[in-house]
C-alpha cells in the first residue's frame, strides 16, 4: 500500500493528476443536461460552418494550416483534416467524416450536416420539453435509424448496376460525385475516371485496384486538357541523351548507380602518377563492366532510386541506354507495379525475372514541364490521370475529386444499387417517418418526428446554397406526401440545382449509391448518439511543454 496520504476532502481533484480537467452535470447546478447541451453547442458551431459547402452549389472554404499552406475547397473531409479541432465532442464528428471518406469517398458533408441537424433538433426537444436527460431521445433515434436502414432506404432503390464494365452506367454514377467537388468539370473528369477504373479492374470484374489509379498534377492550361495515360508518368526527364524507345526491358535499382563508398574511412598512398592512373582505371573499368552487363541483359531503361554518377551516365550514353532518376521510394514502388520489375539492392546485371517491361518510353513536354511517360504492357495494370488547371488549389481539388470517383466505382463493385439524388430520398423518408411517428404511443414519437425533420436538412441546404427560399422545400414535401412509399411507386422529385424548382431526378439522371447513403446515415447517427450519451468529460493534462 502506498505511503502517500490522499485528502478525502479534495474530491475528484485530489484523485486525478494535476492539470486534469473535469466537466460534469454537477458543475452547472440545477440543469442535469448541461454537459450534453455544451457538447451540442460545440458541435453545432462546426456543422453550421461546413453545411454551406453541401452540394454542387456549396461554397468553398479558405483554410491556412499551421505550415502556412493555403487550401481552397468545399470537400468536408479535406477541410476538417487541416483544421485542428480541440473540443473532444466535435472530434467525434471529425472522425466520423474521416471514416466515411475512407469507406466511400463521397458523402462526407452529408455525415456532418445530418449529425448536426440531429443535435439541433435534440437541443430543441430538451429546451421545449424540459427533459432532464436524453435517454428518451436516444431510444427514439435508434428506432428511426433502424427503420430507415432496414426498410425505407432499401425500398427506395431506383436502379441497379449489374455490369460494372458498362461505361455509360459508370458515367451516370460518377458525374454527381464529381459535380459535388468541382461543378463544371464533371463532363471532362468522369470519362477519364471511368476508363481508368476499367483499366485497373480485376479479371473477375468484382474489384478495382484503387492504388493503381494515380494522378499527376501539372500547372497551366485548363481542365479540358487533362488526359488519361495507360502507364506511369514521372515528372522529370531522362538523364541520358537517348530519350525514346519501344519494347523496353527495364531494370530498377533501389539505390543509386555510383561507386559505393566504404563504411570505414581509408587512406590510399600514391607515390607516382602511374599509381593515380591505375586507381582511376580500376574504378572506371568496374563501372563499365556493370553497364555492359546491363546492356547484355537486354535492358533499355535503367531506373535509379538515388544519385547517378557522371561516369555511369557516360557509359550509359555509349551503350545507348536510358536512365531515369526517381528519388521517392513511394514512386519507385509505383513504377515497379507499372512495369512488373523488382527493385534491386545490388549493382549488377539482373535476372530475367527481376526485369520489367514497357511498351514504350518517351519524354514529352506538358505545360513547360518535362515528363517521362512509361506505357505499361498488357500484363501490368496502372493508369495515370494527367490533371491540368490554372491554379494549384484547383489542381488539388481535382485530385480529391478523382480519388472520390475511384472510391465510388469501388463501391459499385460491392453494391450496385442506386437511389435518386437531389434530396429526393431524404424527403421521401422524412414524410414516411413523420406518418409512422404517430403510431408510437410513448415519448419516442417526439424523437422519431425530430429524426424525420432532420432528414429534411439535405433538400433544404441544397436549396439555400443555390440561393433559393424555403418555398421549394415545401413544394417538394407536398409532392412526396402525395406519393407515399407504401403505395409502391417511388417519387423521384428532388431539388433541381439549375432552376429554382423541383424536378424529376430520373430525367435529370441524378443518382446516389445506396451504400454511400447507408454508410453516411449510420455514421452520422452513431456520432450524434455517442455525443448525446456523454454526461462527463475528463481531459488529462496535455503532454509536452507549453504551447509556442
Amino acid at each position: 500500500m502506498s505511503s502517500m496520504a490522499y485528502n478525502s476532502a479534495a474530491g475528484l481533484g485530489g484523485m486525478l493528476k494535476d492539470g486534469t480537467q473535469h466537466y460534469s452535470n454537477a458543475d452547472e447546478g440545477t440543469h442535469s443536461a448541461s454537459v450534453v447541451l455544451r457538447n451540442i453547442e460545440a458541435c453545432l458551431q462546426l456543422c453550421q460552418m461546413l453545411s454551406t459547402s453541401l452540394g454542387p452549389q456549396g461554397r468553398s472554404k479558405l483554410v491556412v494550416n499551421h505550415l502556412g499552406k493555403i487550401l481552397v475547397t468545399s470537400d468536408c473531409h479535406a477541410i476538417l483534416a487541416e483544421m485542428e479541432v480541440e473540443h473532444p465532442a466535435a472530434k467525434l464528428l471529425q472522425m466520423a467524416t474521416s471514416k466515411q471518406n475512407e469507406a466511400c469517398g463521397d458523402g462526407t458533408n452529408l455525415v456532418l450536416t445530418f449529425a448536426g441537424e440531429l443535435l439541433w433538433n435534440t437541443l430543441e426537444l430538451i429546451q421545449k420539453m424540459g427533459w432532464q436527460h436524453a435517454s428518451e431521445i436516444v431510444e427514439g433515434f435508434h428506432v428511426a435509424a433502424r427503420r430507415v436502414q432496414n426498410d425505407l432506404l432499401p425500398n427506395l432503390v431506383c436502379g441497379l448496376v449489374t455490369d460494372v464494365t458498362d461505361e455509360p452506367a459508370l458515367l451516370r454514377i460518377l458525374k454527381p460525385v464529381l459535380m459535388s467537388k468541382q461543378m463544371g468539370s464533371q463532363n471532362v473528369l468522369a470519362p477519364l475516371v471511368a476508363k481508368a477504373c476499367l483499366l485497373v479492374m480485376s479479371k473477375d470484374k468484382k474489384k478495382i485496384f484503387a492504388d493503381a489509379v494515380r494522378t499527376v498534377k501539372i500547372l497551366g492550361s485548363s481542365v479540358e486538357k487533362s488526359e488519361l495515360i495507360e502507364g506511369y508518368v514521372a515528372q522529370r526527364g531522362l538523364e541520358t541523351t537517348t530519350i525514346e524507345a519501344t519494347d523496353c526491358k527495364i531494370v530498377v535499382f533501389a539505390s543509386g548507380v555510383e561507386a559505393s563508398s566504404t563504411e570505414a574511412k581509408g587512406t590510399v598512398l600514391m607515390k607516382t602518377a602511374d599509381d593515380l592512373k591505375k586507381y582511376n582505371k580500376t574504378e572506371e573499368s568496374k563501372m563499365e563492366e556493370i553497364i555492359l552487363g546491363l546492356k547484355e541483359s537486354g535492358a533499355k531503361l535503367v531506373v535509379a532510386g538515388g544519385n547517378v554518377s557522371d561516369m555511369a551516365l557516360h557509359f550509359m550514353d555509349r551503350c545507348g541506354l536510358m536512365c531515369l532518376k526517381v528519388s521517392s521510394k513511394w514512386e519507385l514502388r509505383r513504377l515497379c507495379q507499372a512495369t512488373g520489375a523488382t527493385a534491386l539492392v545490388r549493382l549488377g546485371a539482373p535476372t530475367p525475372e527481376e526485369m520489367g517491361h514497357a511498351e514504350s518510353v518517351q519524354v514529352k513536354e506538358v505545360g513547360e514541364r518535362t515528363v517521362t511517360i512509361i506505357k505499361s504492357s498488357a500484363q501490368t495494370k496502372i493508369a495515370t490521370i494527367l490533371l491540368r488547371a490554372s491554379t494549384s488549389s484547383v489542381l488539388a481539388d481535382l485530385e480529391r475529386a478523382v480519388e472520390d470517383g475511384v472510391r465510388a466505382v469501388e463501391m459499385v463493385c460491392k453494391d450496385g444499387r442506386l437511389v435518386h439524388g437531389g434530396g429526393a430520398v431524404e424527403m421521401a423518408m422524412a414524410v414516411e417517418l413523420t406518418k409512422q411517428a404517430d403510431t408510437y404511443p410513448g415519448l419516442e414519437q417526439y424523437s422519431i418526428r425530430a429524426f424525420a425533420k432532420a432528414l429534411e436538412v439535405v433538400p433544404r441546404t441544397l436549396a439555400v446554397n443555390a440561393g433559393w427560399d424555403a418555398k421549394v422545400v415545401a413544394d417538394l414535401q407536398a409532392a412526396h406526401a402525395s406519393n407515399p412509399i407504401s403505395a409502391g411507386n417511388i417519387c423521384d422529385m428532388g431539388i433541381d440545382i439549375e432552376n429554382e424548382q423541383i424536378a424529376s431526378m430520373k430525367e435529370s439522371e441524378v443518382v446516389d449509391l445506396l451504400g454511400t447513403k447507408l454508410s453516411a446515415i449510420k455514421l452520422a447517427v452513431d456520432a450524434a448518439l455517442t455525443i448525446l450519451k456523454i454526461d462527463q468529460i475528463i481531459m488529462s493534462k496535455p503532454s509536452g511543454g507549453p504551447k509556442m
